[in-house]
């Protein structure tokens, strides 16, 4: 489980760093655009497909860290009205559902990804499945991160007060 635990940490320290890049990347890139179009009067092609690129992808990694510290799993409202046994039942119940829309999207952008594979932006002159792969990659690792916080949170047993 220690092994696990170093593992679960290193990589969610790795997502983390590579959100920020992609946005500040998209910041950069963003402010260049302003520049170059008011400040140079010579808009540039690229840093308008690159902004949305990486924001795509920052927020496609981002969404896997809130996973992860479990902000994405909650019903708060029925969670606290329900005794804790049944808040329990709840959890494991929304977490099914999670990892069902999470496998789903998972399938989708591998198929998506596959599909636009000859496609290319022209404007950054990459091909624009690079852009899709951000989907099944988010969603990957959103269910590591949902599974984690789960089994994590699972080894703390609710315990009923009278």
């Amino acid at each position: 489980m220690r092994v696990l635990g170093l593992i679960d940490r290193g990589l969610s320290r790795l997502v983390s760093w590579v959100a920020q890049a992609m946005l500040w990347s998209a910041v950069a890139a963003g402010f260049y655009q302003v520049l170059a179009r008011f400040i140079l009067q010579s808009p540039s092609a690229w840093s308008e497909a690159w902004t949305r690129a990486a924001i795509i992808w920052a927020v496609m990694l981002g969404v896997s860290l809130a996973f992860r510290q479990g902000a994405m799993l909650g019903v708060d409202l029925l969670h606290n009205l329900l005794a804790p046994r049944r808040a329990r039942l709840l959890e494991h119940l929304v977490l099914l559902i999670v990892v069902g829309f999470l496998g789903f999207l998972i399938w989708i952008g591998i198929d998506m990804t596959w599909r636009v594979r000859f496609q290319s932006t022209p404007s950054l002159g990459i091909s624009i499945s690079w852009i899709y792969l951000s989907i099944p990659v988010g969603a990957t690792l959103s269910l590591f991160g949902a599974l984690s916080y789960w089994a994590e949170d699972s080894r703390v047993p609710y315990v009923e007060t009278v």
